[in-house]
């Protein structure tokens, strides 16, 4: 009886208390779309009744503690020392978690070395850095991030599983990584955007930290020799240097770095321009590609991780192959656009698309991982892959802790892999629907 009394009870057990652990908060100056990956996740937890630390450096000016949305924010350190800093505190507090996100921005910040054994830890990556190491950092300091996030990373995960925002990402840590455990995915959302007008103009905008891996210098050849105004949106440390080059080249008649605007103020921006550019050199989603979709604006992207799964290549916007011309493509881009009939089926199917992802969605499937893990004490699973089963009633995509389970349950008929995009939406048939 009292065996039985254990087995439901552990059946119905959730992680309580959550630990979020990421870089930077939504309120951070150099904030992107990871900050508000965690951020959407963390209160939404919080909502929920559990007990939620968002833990992350801390910018000048910034509280070291405060309770916002019901989450309560820990700020320490900054942008190198928030590591060991981090792990010091996570040590002292080391039995107050049921369970934790350990968000990798560059490098996870190894939570599993300070916690006990039976805790899960579940390592968000939004995307590989190997290559952006280089971009960023000098030879040696870039060798140290590629030795953090690869082989480092993999031992001190190797009893736990990892969280993916994109097909593309796990394709990236299994080849550039060499990951062999679990990686889950966990899409990002959108928040439906007000109802606009929709978008007449001819111009150009691209919404984007202004950062070395943006490679936003590459737009301005663009408006150079299409004559197109451009807008960008966004602030980052290439800003001077950006402003700086644009008076060099008189390019201020066609060319606006707006820096930061309020979001409503940036949807309307967005919402009247043609067409939303992305030059990054990988991503590990493009939240403001789908944020644009949410507009009707169509996207071109360079395919490349991240993009090629937020681009819907001839459907919602344009993917560019690596050794191609990007400004060919939107050249082509706008002049496909230039037809009204056209330009309304792609913002239709912009809008479908974008449709898919919502943060509670996403936030609901993190959490079913996070419980499931919790119950069997370990989110390690031997077969990580999602897979489409069918049988009584239409397929379905599982994945996750509980899988095998499911597969030794009757009334299966077929299993067979999921696609990349019923991995990423986690239902069967694809898109539409």
């Amino acid at each position: 009886m009292t065996l039985a009394k254990n087995e439901r009870e552990r059946e119905h057990r959730r992680a309580d208390r959550i630990a979020v652990v990421n870089w930077r908060d939504p309120w951070h100056p150099a904030a992107g779309g990871a900050e508000r990956y965690a951020w959407e996740l963390a209160r939404r937890f919080a909502a929920e009744g559990r007990r939620v630390h968002y833990v992350t450096s801390r910018a000048p000016g910034q509280a070291r503690r405060e309770t916002v949305e019901g989450v309560i924010v820990v700020r320490l350190g900054g942008r190198f020392t928030v590591y060991p800093l981090v792990l010091a505190w996570m040590l002292t507090r080391r039995r107050s978690f049921d369970a934790v996100l350990d968000c990798q921005n560059g490098i996870p910040f190894f939570t599993p070395w300070v916690l006990p054994r039976g805790v899960p830890v579940l390592c968000v990556v939004h995307h590989v850095h190997d290559e952006q190491f280089g971009v960023h950092f000098s030879s040696w300091l870039a060798r140290v991030g590629r030795l953090l996030e690869g082989p480092v990373a993999r031992r001190a995960y190797r009893r736990h599983a990892c969280v993916a925002v994109s097909p593309s990402t796990v394709t990236a840590m299994r080849e550039r990584l060499s990951w062999t455990g679990p990686v889950y995915v966990v899409p990002n959302g959108v928040t439906p955007p007000p109802a606009v007008p929709a978008g007449e103009g001819t111009g150009l905008v691209c919404v984007s930290r202004l950062v070395p891996h943006k490679r936003i210098g590459k737009l301005f050849d663009l408006a150079e020799r299409l004559r197109v105004p451009l807008r960008i949106v966004g602030r980052g440390p290439e800003e001077d240097a950006l402003r700086a080059e644009v008076a060099t080249r008189n390019l201020g008649d066609l060319v606006l770095l707006a820096g930061y605007l309020p979001e409503d103020d940036k949807t309307a921006l967005v919402a009247r321009a043609r067409l939303h550019l992305s030059t990054s050199r990988g991503e590990g989603w493009g939240l403001s590609v789908t944020e644009a979709a949410a507009l009707g604006v169509p996207t071109v992207a360079f395919d490349v991780d991240g993009l090629r799964d937020a681009v819907r290549d001839g459907v919602t916007g344009w993917l560019v192959p690596t050794w191609e011309s990007f400004e060919d493509t939107v050249e082509l881009a706008l002049k496909e656009l230039s037809d009204p009939h056209r330009r309304e089926e792609m913002a239709d199917a912009c809008r479908d698309w974008a449709a898919q992802f919502d943060w509670a969605r996403s936030a609901d499937r993190m959490a079913a991982l996070v419980d499931a893990a919790v119950r069997r004490g370990t989110a390690y699973c031997t077969r990580p892959e999602a897979v489409v089963i069918g049988g009584k009633g239409p397929e379905r995509v599982v994945e996750g802790p509980v899988r095998d389970e499911l597969l030794e349950t009757r009334g299966i008929d077929s299993v067979r892999p999921a696609t990349d995009v019923e991995r990423l939406l986690g239902w069967a048939g694809g898109w539409p629907r």
